[in-house]
């Protein structure tokens, strides 16, 4: 369950907006008391929590799901105190958010909308998924150097996680061991100690590599598809064996560079500072062409 010191007090219009931190699902989890009522306008907290109990009993009455999988975390209410509040992570948040009539509700919903659009259309032209992403990566300030190496990072992933498939390794928590196995192998620590190294949390760690850790990740990756085609593993153990050479390659090559240059490859610093969910879904909006924001 999330760690009580994990929490942090965040700002939406002057509104507090509590959240947490949860490190075993590796997800944030935010008050949804302090949304609805940074949302609605409401005074205070009581008036704000009258409206979360209406909307609950309204969103039970359609036959939604969301509130029994809601969560109740300690979070630090206004006397100081650790107290029980109902949270919700971002995908049950946003599904609150679309429920909410509210002028500063709709920034969210149009984002909604767009990103669906954008998904529907990835899905009919898969081309648009890279165009969108160098524009991204652009946007958030990235040079075209390290977005060459990244875009490439993500082929080679592909390239692997297809070998794993035809391994017949499953995707998620398979997935999560093996690449947890390669990261070990070059840098010393798997990925979640890399994030913690790092400073992450949600962040895409990938996204906070430099570009010298991009090309080890990515030797590594590479190394171990080609391992698996030449070796063919059959079990699950065997896969971790390979996952395991396939890392120890780029890691050598990281000893090495180390050796020449008296400078650790791996290092702390971030990429960029964690922007807010609620904060970069504004901006999102604001970009938006007029039309869109109108609903035409």
């Amino acid at each position: 369950m999330p760690n009580e010191t994990d929490g942090i007090i965040k700002r939406f219009e002057q509104r507090t907006i509590r959240s947490l931190w949860d490190e075993e699902r590796q997800e944030w989890y935010f008050s949804i008391v302090d949304v609805v009522g940074a949302l609605t306008d409401s005074p205070d907290y009581q008036t704000g929590r009258k409206y979360w109990n209406k909307l609950k009993q309204r969103l039970h009455e359609e036959g939604s799901e969301l509130v029994t999988n809601c969560h109740q975390l300690k979070m630090p209410a206004a006397d100081g105190k650790m107290r029980l509040t109902d949270a919700a992570d971002t995908e049950q948040l946003l599904r609150i958010i679309q429920s909410i009539p509210s002028p500063k509700a709709e920034p969210f919903k149009l984002w909604l909308a767009q990103v669906g659009r954008e998904r529907i259309e990835e899905t009919i032209d898969p081309e648009l998924t890279i165009e969108r992403a160098l524009e991204t990566y652009l946007r958030k300030g990235y040079s075209r150097e390290w977005i060459n190496q990244r875009l490439q990072a993500i082929q080679v992933r592909r390239e692997l996680t297809d070998e794993w498939q035809t391994r017949g390794v499953k995707k998620g928590v398979e997935y999560a061991i093996l690449t947890d196995e390669i990261t070990r192998a070059w840098s010393g620590m798997n990925t979640r100690q890399y994030k913690r190294f790092k400073g992450l949390k949600k962040e895409n760690l990938r996204d906070n590599m430099s570009t010298t850790e991009i090309v080890l990740n990515m030797l590594a990756e590479a190394s171990t598809k080609d391992i698996s085609q030449a070796e063919a593993p059959e079990t699950f153990a065997e896969n971790q064996q390979v996952a395991r050479k396939g890392g120890e390659v780029a890691g050598i090559a990281r000893q090495a560079l180390e050796a020449r240059t008296g400078k650790p490859v791996i290092t702390p610093q971030n990429a960029l500072d964690f922007h807010r969910l609620i904060e970069d879904v504004m901006e999102e909006t604001a970009a938006l062409p007029e039309t869109e924001k109108r609903g035409e």
